[in-house]
């Protein structure tokens, strides 16, 4: 994809709802959390007064005003998608927890596979696991993959729903801290530490998630290409150059 088309793509991505909400909420999220940065580096002298670690200097109390709003809009996020994030949970625990029947585990990852089949592609072996041939196997590994791609490995469904479901609960630890505790006596580790740990779990999910519906999207974009390939082949007759 060229440049011009990608820019098109976004602007049409932008255009809708979905897109300028959450590209709202991102710019938002870097504006406020590089005007963080630079206050933190004492970009501005002039709020040191009368000193820069004084806690009614000007510079002191608009790091507590921007790490409020920040927290703000992490917790849209943590706490928006925590409804989710549990269901996420609560079938990943039904998939994976030891003594569970048979159905019920291959009904966990199914359901798991059918809500992310934007990025995960469920491998069959997986699929089939301790079932004895009377609980519809065949149908539910065909409904939750479809006929695209290679299998995605199961370990990435459990990061991510395990980054998901941290994420949410290091938002809680920060939200806990920045309300349940004013810039006086909140020690200033737990800020750095909570948006550290939960900017990083979040981040790592992300990423798997964009790498495997890149990965997912090319691989369709490739069996697409085979099979024109070959039904032009079959209908004409003719060798066709890939």
């Amino acid at each position: 994809m060229n440049q011009s088309a990608w820019l098109a793509s976004a602007w049409r991505w932008i255009a809708t709802p979905k897109g300028f909400l959450v590209t709202i909420y991102g710019l938002n999220v870097v504006a406020w959390g590089g005007m963080l940065f630079l206050l933190i580096c004492n970009a501005a002298p002039a709020m040191c007064h009368p000193s820069c670690n004084d806690l009614y200097s000007s510079r002191r109390i608009w790091i507590e005003i921007t790490s409020q709003i920040l927290n703000g809009l992490f917790c849209v996020t943590g706490f928006g998608l925590a409804p989710w994030r549990f269901r996420d949970m609560y079938w990943w625990c039904c998939w994976r927890m030891p003594g569970r029947d048979p159905k019920k585990r291959l009904t966990g990852i199914s359901h798991l596979a059918s809500i992310h089949r934007a990025w995960y592609h469920l491998p069959t072996a997986v699929s089939c696991v301790g079932c004895d041939g009377d609980c519809a196997c065949e149908s539910v590994t065909a409904k939750a993959r479809g006929d695209r791609g290679p299998p995605t490995a199961t370990w990435k469904m459990d990061f991510v729903v395990c980054c998901n479901m941290w994420n949410t609960i290091f938002q809680g630890c920060l939200a806990g801290c920045m309300w349940g505790m004013n810039r006086f006596n909140r020690p200033s580790w737990t800020t750095g530490l909570f948006v550290a740990l939960a900017c990083l779990v979040a981040g790592a999910a992300g990423y798997v998630v964009f790498r495997e519906t890149r990965n997912l999207a090319r691989s369709t974009e490739r069996e697409t290409a085979d099979g024109v390939v070959a039904e032009k082949r079959e209908r004409t007759g003719v060798e066709v150059p890939v």
